[in-house]
Formats: C-alpha cells, structure tokens, sequence
C-alpha cells in the first residue's frame, strides 16, 4: 500500500531540529547500508522537535552507537533463518509458525530483532505465500499462524483477505494473530474496510507494539475502539529500551493506559540481540528490579509477561522476580510486594 514517509535528512529538518550527532549517524548509515531510515509523518508529529532525548526520537533516529559492533550480537537473533520450512514461513514452536508476509514497515524502529532483512529485501513473493499455505495444510499439529514482518498491515486489504480465506480454509488452524506498528506509525491505516475483513475470519488478533505512552495518540485511540468494538482482540508487546521506558513510572503509565482502552499488555521483551542495540538494552538484573517493582502496584491485568528470547531460536522463556527468600523442609519464606515476609507449607 501506499504511504508517505520520510527519509532524508533534509525532509527530517521540517519536523525537528537535528544534532551534529544526529546528523553524522544518518550519513554514515547512508554510506554503509543496513536498516533504513524511515519515520511516518505521524510519529514525527508526536515528537519534541527540540529535544534530542524524546522517548520516540530515540527509537527511529539513528545514534552513532549503532555503527559500534559488539560482539555478542547475533546478525539473527532468534535463530529463524535455522526454523524456516519454506521461504519466509518459520516453525519453531509445535503448534504455531511465523509468516514473514512483507519485508517492509511504515517506519523503522533503530532495535530492530530483524535488521538483517527488514526494509532491504529479498520481498516475499505470491510463489512462498503458496508454498507457506501447503505446509500449513500438511502439518494440523499447526494451531495458530502469527503474521509479521516487516509490517503485516502494510500490505493492501485485498492481500489480506486472500491470505485470511487460504488460512481460515485449513480446518486445523484456529487463530490467527496480525502483529503491526501501524497503530503506532500510521492509526488511519485501521479503516472501516479493514475492519469488516478482520471481523469475518474470526478469531483475528492484533497484537501492537506501544514502547511509550506518548506513541498513544487520538488517533490511535479510534482506530483501537475499531478493532475492540468489532469484537477484534487487540494485545501489545513492549520492549524495554533503556533511556526510553526503563522506569516504574513510564512502564505504569503506559499499561493503564493501554488496559484502559481494552488492549491487554502481552509481553515486555528484553532487547534481542540484534546487531547495532547495545545502546538500547538494560542490564538483566535491573530489568528484573524493573519487574518487581511494577508487581502489585499495577494489577494483574495490565501487567505483562517479562520475557527473553533464547538466542539460536530456542523460544522464549518468561522471567519472574523469585518471591522465595528462603526455604527448608516444612516451610518456604515467601515476600510479598511491599516486603513483608511469612512462610507458606512446603508440601
């Protein structure tokens, strides 16, 4: 589908006052290639156009940290590339696949788990989309199809509803998910049209990517009351990125809003690591102090599953604060939230 964005310095300059830093890292990734830069009109608009720091500049403006290589990044993280049956369909649970449907996105997020393809190719062709419905056919221990990218929803409303007739046809699967960032990057993309597809192949899911309270605009706001009213599940994954959400307070803020307004906060990812993103992870054993202190502050229902994704496509794995502080034969000593202790029966 079409749609403006923008993706040279000299366009950037009308929406926000660039740094020397800034601007060095944008020249150097248009020498040496990778990830693109690529920023929708509508995110621009959410963003301080004076402050370096803002939560989503960071996000979509190249640093020059990320020309810096480290080496325990992998060029593909989760392994997909070792899971993948068919082109761009990759199997690396049971009973679900991921299908890679477009390798582009309204926008370009700098901690991207899939630089090495997304925006630059090779494009998924009609001959790999047959080719992921056949093994889909063939395998009924598949339950559930989750389909990315790149952007599943920058890909036009007819493709959509022609993958969403083959999948639906297939007795054996019984969900399927539409991960996007055009809530984010683009709101007005959930049209009427859209919706009316969605809602006729149920169970659909849409599952977001909201890092920051800040990317929830009024937009956003409508096109989600779309999805929900039309009986469309709406879910959102989070990553934590250091400098940008790592606190109690930005983390709360964002998952009430977000249960708020209907969307279940899914997953807080640790940063992958992918190539160039050293800059965005935090440190495990404070990411899980993060956790921790979100733990009974906020409810159970706004609060995410803290996850990892094992490098070398081992799945993911959740992590949890350990509540046991110390334990014998009869009793285990349990903390509570606020720090009070008592011990619970051992067997």
């Amino acid at each position: 589908m079409s749609l403006k964005t923008i993706k040279t310095i000299e366009e950037l300059e009308s929406y926000l006052t660039l740094t020397p830093v800034e601007k060095k890292a944008i020249l150097t990734l248009s020498k040496s290639g990778g990830l693109p830069l690529q920023i929708t009109p509508h995110y621009l608009s959410l963003i301080d156009p004076k402050n370096p720091n803002d939560p989503l500049r960071l996000q979509v403006i190249p640093q020059q940290a990320e020309f810096d290589p480290v080496d325990l990044e992998r060029r593909d993280p989760l392994g997909e590339e070792d899971h993948e049956v068919v082109p761009h369909l990759v199997h690396r649970y049971p009973d679900r696949v991921l299908l890679l449907i477009t390798d582009r996105c309204a926008a370009y997020c700098r901690f991207c788990t899939r630089k090495r393809w997304v925006g630059q190719g090779p494009t998924p062709k009609i001959e790999h989309f047959n080719q992921a419905i056949n093994y889909l056919a063939e395998h009924t221990e598949i339950k559930e199809v989750i389909i990315s990218g790149g952007d599943s929803l920058l890909i036009s409303d007819d493709k959509i509803e022609k993958l969403l007739q083959k999948i639906k046809a297939i007795p054996s699967i019984e969900v399927v998910r539409f991960h996007t960032r055009m809530l984010t990057f683009s709101p007005k993309r959930i049209t009427d049209q859209l919706v009316n597809i969605l809602k006729k192949y149920p169970p659909v899911y849409i599952v977001g990517h909201f890092n920051h309270a800040q990317e929830i605009s009024t937009e956003t706001e409508i096109a989600i009351s779309k999805l929900v009213e039309n009986g469309i599940c709406v879910l959102n994954q989070t990553v934590l990125l250091k400098n940008i959400n790592n606190t109690q307070e930005i983390l709360t803020n964002l998952f009430r809003r977000l249960t708020r307004l209907r969307v279940r906060p899914y997953y807080l990812h640790q940063c992958d690591i992918a190539p160039g993103t050293q800059q965005f992870r935090v440190p495990l054993e404070e990411a899980l102090k993060l956790v921790q202190s979100l733990r009974g502050h906020i409810s159970g229902l706004c609060l995410p599953t803290f996850v990892i994704d094992i490098p070398g496509g081992f799945g993911k794995v959740p992590l949890f604060p350990n509540p046991i502080v110390a334990q014998n034969s009869e009793f285990v000593t349990l903390e509570g939230f606020a720090g009070e202790r008592a011990e619970y029966p051992a067997i």
